[in-house]
């Protein structure tokens, strides 16, 4: 178990943490969202031991393990197979485990082939994968996942969310794609106003809790705003009078006492549009008999035929490396086909996003001077809108470019994009280091783009809400897939999911016949249901008392501001009562939920070995 007492961390003027503190239960899958630079990556360093805070202590468990998706890339052994195969932990027999490496290698989109190959000979994204199978096979009691599916495929990162959805220890976990995180957490916590917030249950309850608590904050502050006029206009008024001296300086004294509840800082989200041109035809863009391969390499393209209507919006899906940001080049006009034509509309206006486009900024120029660069007619009022709504207000929009992050140069070649109306958006992989709250701005961006959309993503969910029709890259060939994303996954499906992959926690036992095997798993799983029935109910009952005296202290903290304003001194003392009571109950119940949450993770845990040695 890992316990944060306190925990404050700065750099410099920035601070990040304000005395926060979280306890990381037994079996706990953690979803750790925040904006970009808010403090993600510098916890996992601090729970790491790389980093230490300023103040307060990380208590870990004596014994408890940690592994964690390394960035540096160090190898030693001659092969990939055998490299990964160092991840494995040792067994006490020595039996050969190394199948599970083969099937971890499998389901990150290693191919047979590439086993024997030396890991200096991979790319960089294969050499992250690497890293990731040897963490996933570790076994440790818990997995820190700094934006894993950065260089994942669509078919890779859908193995790792099953994977993931199978965890039964701890991890936390950070990426920007809600769908996934949702897909394999318990839990969400949030760094917001430098503080962290633990909620159970999705992303969208996390960000929906905060916002009720900013708002029953706002509401607060007004109201004690208003008090407070009140006061001074009564205590302004009867200053002079001595009738009335012994209620003014009681109110003097009252107001004295009262902390004020300071007005929260605005928080800026990605909230724009993308500007559309009229288009008067039905097509935008029309390939016919497209063929392409780079010299010396494989076809990636052969006879495609693609008609681009204007209302279309079109995913292009794929693993990495079958030719997706190629064919968004040649729509493009970056490359040339090497056979067939593409066809554009003369009223065709085209915006396009590309993966290296970023790379082209110039770091010597400002954000507003990026924006001017697009149309330099444009006036400077006008650039600045354009950088504030890409979250660069005021001064911001002066920051070089040279001292940007990833997210902030990939926001501002969006805000290039919004300087001329386009009818046709070409986008490859636009949400690439954008955070969790860039990405919902821009997904609402595209629904409301009312002309054509070319887009790679690797995000079910941006291919789930957006995309109508597809370019599918799967089992060697590109073919059109007249529907959406869901249509696809239910009529046709991944060439690589139509056999389930292995998990590499699985083997097949020797020595036993099915039908005992089969025997021997009831009589566990029956065990273990009647075992750990018993716990779930109290664990239940204790949450749901948790959350009905959370309820009853928030609505005692609205119940309090409004005795306060009103002067109604002994409702208002009976209510502080009361939230010290539900304070301290509180504490007792958590103290109770982490002491039954242990043990159900024990012995989960416990019956997890014993059904696995069944394998």
């Amino acid at each position: 178990m890992i316990r944060a007492l306190n925990i404050s961390k700065a750099y410099g003027s920035n601070l990040l943490f304000d005395e926060v503190s979280f306890v990381l239960n037994p079996g706990e899958r953690l979803g750790l969202v925040g904006r970009n630079g808010h403090g993600k990556t510098t916890l996992f360093r601090i729970l790491l031991g790389t980093e230490k805070p300023d103040d307060g202590q990380m208590v870990v468990s004596k014994g408890y393990r940690i592994g964690h998706l390394s960035q540096q890339i160090k190898f030693s052994e001659p092969s990939v197979l055998a490299e990964a195969c160092t991840g494995l932990p040792k067994t006490e027999d020595g039996t050969d485990t190394s199948y599970r490496a083969k099937a971890a290698l499998d389901g990150l989109g290693f191919s047979p082939e590439e086993l024997d190959r030396s890991p200096g000979e991979l790319s960089g994204g294969f050499q992250v994968r690497l890293n990731l199978a040897k963490v996933l096979i570790s076994e440790p009691n818990l997995l820190l996942l700094d934006e894993p599916t950065n260089y994942l495929d669509i078919v890779s990162m859908r193995w790792l969310q099953r994977f993931l959805g199978d965890w039964r220890r701890e991890l936390i976990l950070i990426t920007h794609d809600r769908e996934f995180m949702d897909g394999v957490t318990t839990h969400t916590m949030a760094i917001h106003r430098k503080k962290l917030r633990k909620l159970e249950g999705t992303t969208a309850h996390a960000f929906q809790q905060i916002a009720q608590q900013e708002e029953i904050h706002e509401k607060t502050r007004l109201n004690q705003e208003k008090h407070r006029r009140q006061q001074e206009q009564f205590i302004e008024r009867f200053r002079a009078k001595a009738t009335k001296a012994k209620a003014v300086q009681s109110r003097v004294k009252r107001l004295d006492k009262e902390l004020d509840l300071e007005r929260l800082d605005e928080i800026h989200d990605l909230n724009f549009r993308f500007r559309a041109a009229t288009f008067p035809a039905k097509r935008t863009l029309n390939v016919e008999g497209l063929s392409f391969n780079y010299p010396e390499g494989p076809q990636l393209i052969q006879e495609l035929q693609l008609q681009v209507g204007r209302h279309d919006r079109i995913g292009v899906i794929g693993p990495n490396g079958r030719g997706k940001t190629t064919l968004l080049s040649l729509l493009a006009g970056v490359l040339e086909p090497g056979a067939g034509t593409i066809g554009l509309h003369p009223k065709t206006e085209m915006a396009y996003f590309g993966q290296s486009n970023v790379d082209r900024l110039d770091p010597g120029k400002t954000v507003e001077e990026e924006i001017l660069s697009v149309h330099p007619e444009q006036s400077r009022g006008g650039a600045r809108g354009i950088c504030g709504l890409m979250m660069f207000p005021g001064d911001d929009a002066l920051k070089k470019v040279k001292v940007l992050s990833g997210g902030e140069r990939s926001r501002v070649l969006l805000g290039k994009l919004l300087v001329s109306p386009s009818n046709l958006l070409v986008l490859d992989e636009p949400t690439n280091h954008l955070d969790m709250q860039s990405t919902e701005g821009l997904m609402h961006a595209l629904e409301d783009f009312p002309g054509a959309l070319v887009l790679v993503t690797h995000s079910e969910m941006i291919l789930s809400r957006v995309v109508n029709r597809l370019v599918v890259f799967d089992a060697g060939k590109i073919q059109v897939f007249e529907g959406g994303y869901q249509d696809f996954l239910e009529q046709i499906g991944w060439a690589d999911e139509t056999s389930q992959k292995p998990s590499p926690t699985r083997s097949v036992r020797k020595g036993r016949n099915r039908k005992e095997l089969r025997r021997l798993r009831s009589d566990i799983l029956s065990e273990r249901s009647k075992s750990l029935k018993p716990l779930e109910v109290k664990i239940k009952e204790v949450e749901q008392a948790i959350v009905d005296l959370e309820k009853e202290a928030g609505q005692g903290e609205v119940l309090m501001c409004d005795a306060s304003t009103q002067g109604e001194s002994d409702s208002l003392a009976a209510l502080v009562r009361r939230s010290r009571v539900i304070k301290t109950e509180v504490e007792s119940l958590f103290k109770k939920l982490e002491k039954l949450t242990h043990q159900q993770g024990q012995l989960e845990e416990d019956f997890a070995v014993r059904l696995e040695e069944l394998k």
